[in-house]
């Protein structure tokens, strides 16, 4: 069976750590030391969750009856890099994380940038609700022979996660489907030691409105309209359902400004270092930054300025931007 890193994990019910349960008759699980309780693993993927609410329960029951994205067959290591280095960001991303790094992606989904981030002697925690996408996840990581990713089924609410062990803790498109994301956030910052890099994508107040424009023109007129990705995706037809699903049925959704994750990074101890794509006007959009450095000069009218460009430059990606702070060095786990 998979050996988890140990030091990174933490019983979700009452923060306990974890030791392997398998000499007491389990087959592979971990076992809180503190509460006992034995959470198990089967096909690559350690059950780590707690009991959640109704409305965490249906953005799992969303996501369990189709999995996506999906991995083509007869796909390896190379072409799953190839494909995620065509995105600007998950190159710069790869840049940055230190090639020793302990990185938690919260959402993983199916894996694929959590196996693109395995590299180097890199640690990978692929965190998720849902086991379907989690099988697919650990299925490909043994495909590709990727010995430094771990898969675990957890909910931020009560992750099973340790808190102020991973050195980047990275969450995209996920913080939005929570109930209650200002709180879901609050979680995911902890996981991040002193010093340590948190990064979270969600969807743009402003550069969202285009998408919502046309969600509310398909209720009324049963059609889609003017939505750029499904006309890309016209000849696949599985990447054009996970699309429509995903932007026009999801059962939870929230819109952020930046000023308000700011905020949310200044109450839980993260420094804002910047955001993807800048903020600042006259910078170069696609030139090779440092994604975990400080932006500098940061003016709030110049921020709103900014966010209004996204509602052109993000309008095809569903209005998805990357904000990026660093956990005050003084900052210790609750």
């Amino acid at each position: 069976m998979l050996s988890f890193p140990l030091d990174l994990l933490a019983c979700p019910a009452c923060g306990g750590a974890l030791h392997e349960a398998g000499s007491r008759g389990e087959d592979g699980g971990l076992r809180c030391a503190h509460c006992q309780i034995v959470y198990p693993q089967s096909d690559g993927v350690l059950r780590a969750r707690a009991a959640s609410d109704a409305r965490t329960d249906a953005v799992r029951a969303f996501y369990s009856e189709n999995p996506f994205p999906g991995y083509p067959p007869h796909d390896d290591l190379a072409s799953l890099r190839a494909r995620a280095a065509r995105s600007a960001f998950a190159r710069s991303l790869d840049r940055a994380v230190p090639g020793d790094a302990r990185l938690v992606e919260v959402g993983c989904g199916t894996g694929q940038m959590s196996l693109y981030l395995a590299s180097a002697d890199r640690v990978v925690i692929g965190a998720d609700l849902t086991v379907a996408s989690l099988e697919l996840a650990a299925l490909a990581s043994r495909r590709y022979a990727v010995q430094r990713a771990f898969f675990v089924e957890t909910d931020l609410r009560r992750p099973g996660l340790r808190e102020a062990a991973f050195d980047v803790v990275y969450s995209s498109g996920v913080l939005h489907h929570t109930p209650d994301p200002r709180t879901s956030f609050a979680a995911l910052a902890k996981l991040a030691r002193p010093g340590g890099v948190v990064v979270v994508g969600l969807y743009n107040l402003l550069a969202r409105m285009p998408h919502r424009l046309r969600r509310v023109l398909s209720r009324m007129t049963g059609r889609i309209w003017w939505d750029p990705v499904l006309r890309d995706r016209a000849a696949e037809p599985e990447r054009r359902e996970a699309w429509l699903r995903d932007q026009y049925h999801h059962p939870e959704e929230h819109c952020h400004t930046l000023g308000e994750v700011k905020s949310w990074f200044r109450g839980n101890g993260v420094a804002f270092l910047r955001t993807y794509p800048t903020a600042l006007l006259g910078e170069d959009p696609a030139g090779d930054v440092d994604l975990f450095s400080f932006a500098g000069d940061d003016w709030w009218l110049e921020n709103w300025i900014a966010q209004l460009t996204w509602a052109v430059r993000l309008a095809h990606e569903g209005g998805l931007f990357v904000v990026i702070g660093r956990r005050d060095e003084g900052t210790v786990p609750a």
